[in-house]
């Protein structure tokens, strides 16, 4: 059996002797651990007995009533002080804070060394290890039976919750929603009790986090593998479930979610295979509302959803995030676009949550599979109309107008009108002409800061704008020739990102 703090100190070859904490003699002692660095508690998993020569204990009454307190909430069973040491005086502050904590205080006479004490306690515990063992095979075991279909995941769940007599929630730790959409739901009082202790503890950190909520302890920790994965444990008896299996658990949990997120990434695949083929119009309606289907979305009526952000790899996490938020889908990026398909039911705020910040978003029109492709242009403009008002989401034909402009037929006819002819002349060759307009004007107009740009002569860049003049019919010298140009531009590139 595991050793309590009682026993230890009833151990008579030691010699120990309590110098405070007497309401928590029936600590259980599950690991002896020697540190002298300074924050003791930051090196507590749970249920260990924390030994020092005193170097870790402050000085002044704050400071010593401050680590008894985050020793408690790190789950530290008791603190052993090393006589004639470097220990300073323990003042009254600190001993009747581990009264009440309460947090057991044993003195270990000199010259009595740590690793005797450490040797009591692990031979009481080799039963325990033999416990621990078998209970961690057995979670392990829990992986293999839930099998290879992803609707297993609350049951594996609630199969390693009963095994720790704990409930268990993964969720995510910015928001804390269930990481996977087939996971239970905080209870609203503990999400809201949860929502500060997750978001002030660094994933960065330490990995294991004993907090108290009222006169309940509940345990933080990372899912190992899924950045922002956070498994809280909430013990349903005394003593919690030991550090070691609970490491052990969400391991099992991660490698779960693993096997899931591989199977969400090869949907991803096929749906981007899909929607490549789909956007060029290489596929009939009926074809479309087939593959939709496959897919798992709606094949009678769907958004289409363009999204941008100067982050790419925020880009390649959307299609994660709308997963794990309930939104099935279909995704396709496009270099800084990515392109979704959505069912019709949804709201703003969800989409805008499950996307992530800092994302710009446009949405279509409801649409059939006729209609896909039209769709795709009206996510296009929407999403520059949001990029140039600077606003999170906008919905085709509900936004404001764009540059004076409120529809794509009227951005897609200005673009012709000015540039069809550089378009058409380009086709099937380097787009040189396109490209050094662009540089051109981003440059401020500069022959020679266009030509550094494009790693190539100034005299070549002179000619091309010439032949642009040639082209449009337009005076390429004429500031208001210019301006139009500009304006043609920014739509033509949101209208086409490639």
């Amino acid at each position: 059996m595991v050793m309590t703090v009682a026993e230890l100190l009833a151990e008579p070859q030691l010699g120990l002797s309590l110098l405070a904490g007497a309401p928590g003699l029936g600590n259980r002692i599950l690991w002896a651990h020697t540190s002298d660095l300074p924050r003791l508690w930051e090196w507590v998993t749970g249920g260990e007995l924390m030994m020092t020569n005193g170097l870790s204990i402050p000085a002044d009454a704050a400071g010593q009533v401050e680590l008894a307190e985050e020793l408690v909430k790190a789950g530290a069973s008791a603190l052993a002080v090393g006589e004639k040491m470097h220990a300073p005086q323990l003042l009254p502050e600190f001993l009747q804070a581990c009264d009440r904590l309460p947090l057991p205080v044993i003195n270990v006479p000199y010259p009595l060394p740590f690793i005797a004490i450490a040797r009591s306690v692990a031979e009481s515990s080799l039963l325990e290890e033999s416990r621990r063992l078998r209970q961690t095979a057995r979670i392990y075991d829990l992986l293999r039976l839930a099998g290879p279909s992803g609707d297993q995941w609350q049951g594996l769940v609630q199969a390693v919750a009963a095994e720790l007599g704990s409930q268990l929630f993964v969720v995510d730790r910015r928001c804390l929603h269930p990481w996977h959409p087939g996971g239970a739901e905080l209870p609203g009082e503990l999400a809201r009790q949860v929502g500060p202790l997750a978001a002030h503890t660094s994933t960065a950190g330490r990995k294991i986090q004993w907090r108290h909520l009222g006169e309940r302890r509940v345990l933080l920790m990372d899912v190992p593998t899924h950045d922002g994965a956070l498994l809280v444990v909430l013990p349903g008896s005394e003593p919690p479930p030991d550090a070691v299996v609970l490491l052990h658990a969400a391991t099992v949990l991660g490698l779960e979610l693993s096997r899931t997120v591989l199977a969400v990434e090869n949907r991803r695949r096929l749906g981007a295979e899909f929607l490549q083929q789909a956007f060029e119009g290489r596929y009939g309606a009926a074809e479309v509302e087939n593959r939709l289907q496959d897919l798992g979305l709606p094949a009678g009526e769907f958004h289409v959803a363009s999204m941008s952000c100067a982050e790419p790899e925020q880009l390649a996490q959307i299609h994660l995030g709308l997963w794990r938020h309930g939104f099935p889908n279909a995704c396709l990026q496009e270099f800084k676009t990515v392109h979704v398909l959505l069912p019709p039911a949804w709201s703003d705020n969800a989409l805008r949550h499950a996307a992530g910040r800092d994302i710009r978003i446009g949405v279509s029109r409801p649409a059939r599979a006729a209609g896909l492709q039209r769709a795709l242009q009206e996510s296009l403009w929407a999403l520059g109309t949001a990029e140039s008002i600077r606003e999170p989401l906008v919905r085709y034909a509900d936004g404001p107008s764009w540059l004076g402009l409120t529809s794509f037929e009227e951005g897609q006819a200005l673009v012709q009108r000015l540039l069809g002819p550089v378009i058409d002349y380009e086709r099937g060759r380097q787009p040189d002409l396109m490209t050094t307009l662009k540089t051109y004007l981003d440059r401020q107009r500069s022959w020679q800061k266009t030509a550094e740009a494009l790693f190539t002569h100034r005299q070549t860049i002179i000619y091309r704008i010439r032949k642009i003049g040639e082209l449009t019919g337009l005076d390429m010298a004429e500031t208001s020739t210019l301006a139009q140009l500009w304006f043609a531009l920014q739509i033509h590139e949101a209208m086409d990102p490639r």
